[in-house]
Parts: structure tokens; C-alpha cells; sequence
């Protein structure tokens, strides 16, 4: 399996394209394991991390307070921001060093790209439980994905919604669940 962070974060996002395209209009307004999104909420968000990734990967910084904005058409969004967030990580250059962050400090060069990576692999997640459909999601990314999280994820990390907490308090979960399971569920989603 590769371990290129740029080839792991282009097997995520080839995964959710699908996912969208899949999704009818009668499952827009249903809720997902995203605390008070509902399925076009969640689909926004995801358009709407394209972009802000990208800034991340041309060296600027996004503005994560915006609200996502409504996509008249998620898919072309999708094609065309995964693109450029990709083109963006292919010409950043060298990943295998270290780079200064604002909060975390020191951190490896390839950590922002690792994080998007289990964004996307999270929401996959999402967005498989919140319509029902059945979906053949990359394990790789997954395991890549979790590795990373136990990794870097910290106490003040976890919290409510209402305690503006973007991870509930890890799940119980089998060892030898399937692996988006295993990842949802370190992110506070119970499966099934």
C-alpha cells in the first residue's frame, strides 16, 4: 500500500465522488452522524473543504468561521475542487520535512495533507450510514486515515457540538470491526 499522503488523499477523494453522485433528492434533507447536518449540509461541507484545503496547500489561511455556501450542482464542485486541491499538494513539493503551526507547533510537512485525508475518509463515512447505500470505501485510506487520528487527536480535541466541539468522545468499538467503523467510532459515531 502506498504511503504517499498526496496518492492516499486522491483514493479519499475518489471515494466520495461516487457517493454524491449517488445521493437522490428525497435523501437531501436526512440526517446524518454529523450532530445537526442533514445530507445536503454534509455535501456542502465537503465542496466547501475543497476550497479551504486548497488555501492550506498554496501556503494561505482559510477563514473555517464562513458558513459552506449552497452548490447548485455537487458533483462538477466536487470534479473541480478535488482538482485543484489536488494539483495544489502535487505542487507544494517536498512533503517529507517539518513546518511551524499556529496551534500544534512543530509538525510533520505531510499533516495537513494527512488531515484532509481522514476528513474526507470520516465523511465518507457519513455519508454511507446517512443514505443507506452500500459503498466499497478504500480500507487503505481508512487505515492511513486512523493511524493518523490516534496519532494526533488530544483530550480538548472532544467535546459536544454545544461545547463547540467538532469530536464526540470515542466510541466503544471491537478491534475486529470493519475499519471505517473502528475510524467513525474514534470520532464519536456509533455504526448501525
Amino acid at each position: 500500500m502506498s504511503t504517499d499522503p498526496v496518492l492516499l488523499l486522491e483514493r479519499a477523494l475518489a471515494q466520495v465522488r461516487p457517493l454524491i453522485a449517488g445521493v437522490r433528492d428525497d435523501q437531501l434533507g436526512a440526517p446524518t452522524p454529523c450532530a445537526s447536518w442533514d445530507v445536503r449540509t454534509l455535501i456542502e461541507h465537503l465542496v466547501a473543504d475543497l476550497d479551504r484545503f486548497t488555501t492550506t496547500a498554496t501556503g494561505g489561511q482559510p477563514d473555517w468561521s464562513a458558513p459552506a455556501p449552497a452548490v447548485a450542482d455537487p458533483v462538477a464542485a466536487w470534479d473541480e475542487g478535488a482538482a485543484g486541491l489536488l494539483g495544489a499538494w502535487r505542487r507544494a513539493g517536498d512533503l517529507t520535512g517539518t513546518i511551524q503551526h499556529p496551534v500544534l507547533g512543530e509538525i510533520p510537512a505531510r499533516f495537513p495533507v494527512d488531515q484532509q485525508l481522514t476528513e474526507f475518509a470520516v465523511h465518507a463515512w457519513d455519508l454511507v450510514t446517512a443514505t443507506g447505500r452500500p459503498a466499497d470505501l478504500d480500507p487503505g485510506v481508512a487505515e492511513a486515515a486512523l493511524a493518523w487520528a490516534r496519532q494526533v487527536m488530544r483530550p480538548q480535541f472532544r467535546g459536544t457540538e454545544a461545547e463547540g466541539r467538532a469530536f464526540g468522545p470515542e466510541v466503544p468499538i471491537s478491534d475486529d470491526a470493519p475499519v471505517y467503523d473502528r475510524l467513525a467510532a474514534f470520532y464519536g459515531r456509533r455504526a448501525g
